[in-house]
Parts: C-alpha cells; structure tokens; sequence
C-alpha cells in the first residue's frame, strides 16, 4: 500500500489534547472578557461569526485553493435574515435557513467553480461575488441598495429578550455554534475525505488514478464552506441588526483571507484566533487612529506573513513546543 493510501485509510483522529485545552481556554476567556467589558460583547460575536465563516476559506486553502468571493455566502445568510424576519422572527428558524440558502447557492455555484484550480477559482469567485453585489445595489425597490435594510425585532424560542440579554444570547449562541463548526471540521479534517482534500494540493493526479474525484471532493468542501458563510452572515444580522451589499464587496472577502492568513491554516481554531485579534485591533486602532487604523491592520498582517508565517495558530503552537523542549 502506498502512503497515499495509507493516509486515506487512516482512522479520524480525535482533537490533540494541548489542542482541546487551548480551546476550552479560549472560550473561557471569551466569556470572561465579555463579563469584565459587556461592551465587547457586540465585537466578540461578530468575532466569532468571521471565524465561522473563515472556518469555510480553511477547508479550501486545505486544498490550496483561495476564494477572492466568499463573502458572498456571507451576504446570502445575512439577506435571509433581513427578508424574512417581519414573517418569520424567530432567530433558531433564520439560523437554518439562512445555512441552508447558502449551501443550495454554493451547490449550484461550486459544480462550476470546482473544475478550476488556482488563481482562476479565486478570481471566478470574486467575480460571481461582485455580480452578487451589484444586484443588491441595484435592485432598490427589494434592498434599498446601499442604505441597506433594518433588521426587525427577533424572538429567541418564541421569547423576546430586552436588549442585553439579547446580546448575551447572541454571544452565546455564537459561541455555541463556532465549537461545534470547530469540532465538525477538525473531525473532517481527519477523516478520509479531509485528507483526500489535502491531496488536490500536493498529488491530484494520484487521487484520480486511485478512483477518487477531485472534484466531488472539492464540491463538498466547497458546499461546507458556504454553509459555514451562511451561518456567519445570519450571525452578524442578528448581532448588527442592519444588513447593506457591502456583505457581498470584494474588500469584504479579502477581510475574510486577511483573517484566515492572520489566524493560520494549521487549526481549526486559527480561524477564530485570527477573527479575534482582527476585531479587537480594528476597534482599538480606529478609537486612538481613526484616520490610519487600516494601515496598523495592514502592518499587524505584514508582520504576521515575515515573522510568523504560519499565523497567531503557528506562532503559539511554536511557543508551547518551546518551553515543552
């Protein structure tokens, strides 16, 4: 058996323990900070929704490909919420529509974007996404272009929350579902197909003659990662309650690459760490630089890529093996 096969036979392996515990921390010092800064608590879940979205661009940078428009799934869970929260308040029922919209639009999106590779699948990405983009600009009468819509009033369970236990149970919520999209991906990661994704990178060719299609293996990981969007999108809806085509700008897709090169492919937590850091540093450098604070994101991402190039995932997992030596 070759070591391809032997990869792809591999059982799933179960989430490292230094990995689960930097996790479980993690989350506690979510919770903490929002109690220590309850005004932190809007910018820790948009934190956590990015990364769920991010969670998505991983699977496909696993397969060394980079999508230039995937903010465009973003824009869909975000929109779902915005037309259908008058009829239908109740955020647990937007949550899944709003997943399942995206997915049926990656679906039919990704049986065309998967038989390119490189540089042609992030720009036919970027391109679909500016299309997007522009039929929310333009179709005023549906959503009123770039002023956006208002997200009405959400119910949780049937219970209207006054507005801070709304944002504990949004932060919650995101919360929630960020460990479990964290878990379900490092399980896919692990398993055979997370591993035959890994190889569209290094040995496609090999996959094929081995009886496995690239590009079903990419479809599906390309169907994740739009449902992962989706649930991002309706997440910063019922966080910002103000939804605008900006969700679908091709500078909001580079938000999100800026966030998983910031972050670090190695994990599923890189994402999350990533999307923290880049909320915290926008909020903190546009309060002391309103005028500059993209070019102190810019530099924290130029360092990122010369001096730890693996991310904030490969600079602390560096630092552990380190005092563990």
């Amino acid at each position: 058996m070759s070591a391809t096969d032997r990869a792809l036979a591999a059982p799933p392996r179960t989430m490292r323990l230094p990995e689960a515990l930097l996790a479980v921390l993690g989350a506690a010092a979510l919770v903490l900070v929002a109690f220590l800064a309850p005004w932190l608590k809007f910018v820790l879940t948009v934190a956590l929704a990015k990364g769920i979205a991010v969670l998505g661009i991983l699977l496909l940078l696993r397969a060394g490909q980079v999508s230039f428009g995937h903010s465009m799934f973003l824009a869909v869970g975000a929109y779902t919420v915005a037309f259908l929260a008058p009829a239908v308040p109740e955020a647990l029922l937007l949550l899944p529509l709003g997943a399942l919209l995206a997915g049926i639009l990656g679906l039919v999106i990704g049986l065309f974007v998967v038989r390119y590779r490189d540089i042609f699948f992030g720009m036919l990405n970027l391109a679909l996404s500016m299309v997007l983009y522009s039929l929310l600009e333009k179709l005023y009468a549906l959503t009123k272009g770039t002023d956006g819509i208002r997200v009405s009033g959400l119910t949780f369970a049937g219970i209207t929350p006054d507005r801070e236990t709304q944002e504990w149970v949004m932060f919650g919520l995101a919360l929630v579902l960020a460990i479990g999209f964290g878990l379900l991906v490092r399980a896919y990661l692990a398993s055979p197909m997370g591993r035959a994704l890994a190889g569209i990178k290094t040995r496609e060719t090999r996959l094929e003659f081995m009886g496995v299609s690239a590009r079903r293996v990419l479809l599906f990981a390309y169907v994740m990662s739009a449902v992962m969007g989706g649930v991002g999108g309706t997440l910063v809806a019922m966080t910002t309650r103000h939804v605008t085509p900006q969700l679908a700008y091709w500078t909001s897709s580079g938000e999100l690459v800026f966030i998983a090169i910031l972050g670090g492919a190695g994990s599923a937590l890189g994402p999350f760490l990533g999307a923290t850091a880049f909320e915290l540093v926008r909020v903190y450098a546009a309060a002391a630089v309103a005028d500059a604070w993209q070019m102190i994101l810019g530099g924290v991402l130029l360092a990122v890529i010369l001096f730890a190039p693996g991310g904030l995932w490969g600079m602390l997992t560096s630092r552990l093996k380190g005092r563990g030596a």
